[in-house]
């Protein structure tokens, strides 16, 4: 008869160790789902850098191939100097233009206010 009747403790005790094994368990399963999620993403971030590097390398030849063509008419040295201070200056629009517009973003005095939107 008292193996048949356990006591309050021991019930509670089996309780909180399937309870455990429960937590167990979805922990694992979460660890492995992000496992999963972590190699799909990768794969995609690989390709995506890959494709930027190639991207940087056909600008580089198409510049290169510029500097070229600009000898027939320019000293190499200075098709060579033209082609770099073009691309100077379109770098220092972009730079003044991209951190003008990060410190509207950052100042909130300066952020549009959204007239359409419904109090």
């Amino acid at each position: 008869m008292a193996d048949e009747q356990r006591s309050t403790l021991s019930i509670l005790l089996q309780v909180f160790a399937d309870a455990q094994d429960i937590l167990r368990a979805e922990v694992q399963l979460a660890l492995a789902q992000m496992r999963e999620e972590f190699l799909e993403y990768k794969a995609g971030a690989q390709l995506f850098g890959l494709g930027i590097l190639s991207a940087m390398l056909a600008v580089f030849f198409a510049l290169l191939a510029l500097v070229r063509v600009l000898t027939y008419v320019l000293q190499p040295w200075a098709a060579a100097l033209t082609v770099a201070l073009a691309l100077a200056i379109a770098a220092a629009f972009m730079l003044r233009s991209g951190t003008g517009r990060l410190k509207r973003l950052a100042d909130p005095h300066t952020r549009r206010v959204d007239l359409h939107q419904e109090p």
